[in-house]
């Protein structure tokens, strides 16, 4: 994992990201433990509304 500093470049999140999907795919973690909503694609506009309202806190996009 690269170290991000706290100006500029990306936020730290995005350093766990690929992890995160990874475990997530693999089925290494329950993705209803991480996600309050789950959508599909054509849908992405309201997962997105919705973290914005604060109306769910992470939004999962399942093909």
């Amino acid at each position: 994992m690269r170290n991000v500093g706290i100006k500029g470049g990306p936020a730290h999140c995005r350093a766990y990201l690929p992890h995160l999907l990874d475990l997530v795919l693999s089925r290494r973690i329950n993705p209803g433990l991480v996600f309050d909503l789950e959508l599909p694609p054509s849908e992405i506009g309201e997962a997105y509304a919705a973290m914005d309202e604060r109306r769910a806190i992470k939004a999962l996009v399942r093909p």
